[in-house]
């Protein structure tokens, strides 16, 4: 759904927001996370880890297209 640079810019968010929280729980460098976007159409959606977690990324020709 989302291309790569889209998936690791979403992560960076994501740990930028849960860091500002101060929560006491969380730990000082990269929080694990997972989210799972769903899109419009059942076969339409996205996970997305924290940008460590995945450490071989790979493409799908049809995500890196719908950004041109």
């Amino acid at each position: 759904m989302f291309s790569l640079q889209q998936k690791r810019d979403i992560s960076t968010a994501v740990q930028r927001v849960l860091h500002e929280t101060n929560h006491p729980e969380l730990p000082e460098g990269e929080i694990t996370f997972h989210l799972r976007v769903e899109g419009k159409e059942s076969w339409s959606w996205a996970d997305i880890h924290n940008n460590s977690a995945v450490v071989n990324p790979t493409t799908t020709e049809w995500n890196e297209r719908l950004l041109k």
